[in-house]
């Protein structure tokens, strides 16, 4: 792909963007910090990294806004970070297109846990073809491309890896809690909203096929229901 290697930590507490360079870079991580998001959006459009860690508080441009304008032009893997109790920020977050968020003060394993499930998921493909079709609808998960009724949709990584695993699990259900830890690729420490506003993005986005449909189960979770 020819993108920078290093790790961007966007935040403007200088302490935080050490404490979290620390962790990376004993990881083996190359890390820049950056401080205000104006700065950041620059770097990100002239030298996209391997992925960002993005406060939501930031002078300017904050991290909302940010990872708005990142979403335009790049899919890169976008973790923000938020204070403690924020939860409709959270919330928004991941509606807006990032891949993941912690939760500040975080614990070091938690922090790195997360960048690598991230990039896990960013990893090129084997030559395997791992696509899944329905009528109306074509998800393939080695090309990153969905196609409703023969128009591509633009989903986020993740709205994307979710659609495919309910497809290739059809009429199973799955609880958020299966969800998040076979989609987000280890055991989720956050909030199983997570889940829900994937799913109403989804459902914004892709509407029932001929005969197959996302169906909440409630009480339970969702499935891919087919007839």
């Amino acid at each position: 792909m020819g993108e920078n290697p290093k790790i961007y930590v966007v935040d403007d507490d200088k302490n935080i963007c050490e404490i979290v360079s620390l962790y990376l870079e004993k990881e083996g991580f190359e890390v820049e910090q950056i401080y205000d998001g104006q700065t950041a959006l620059k770097k990100i459009q002239t030298n996209p990294p391997r992925l960002v860690i993005l406060d939501i508080m930031l002078p300017g441009i904050d991290g909302i806004a940010l990872c708005r304008e990142v979403r335009k032009f790049s899919k890169v893997p976008i973790i923000m970070l938020t204070a403690k109790g924020d939860t409709l920020d959270k919330v928004l977050a991941l509606e807006i297109g990032a891949d993941d968020y912690i939760v500040k003060p975080f614990d070091g394993k938690e922090l790195i846990a997360r960048v690598k499930a991230v990039l896990r998921r960013y990893e090129p493909e084997s030559d395997e073809r791992r696509a899944v079709s329905y009528p109306d609808l074509y998800v393939s998960l080695s090309e990153y491309k969905v196609v409703y009724k023969g128009q591509n949709v633009d989903l986020t990584p993740k709205e994307l890896e979710l659609l495919y695993f309910l497809c290739t699990h059809p009429n199973r259900v799955f609880t958020r809690d299966q969800l998040l830890e076979n989609v987000w690729g280890y055991d989720y420490m956050g909030d199983s909203r997570t889940v829900d506003v994937h799913i109403k993005r989804l459902r914004e986005k892709i509407g029932d096929g001929i005969n197959w449909k996302l169906t909440t189960v409630w009480g339970v979770g969702y499935k891919f229901e087919v007839n």
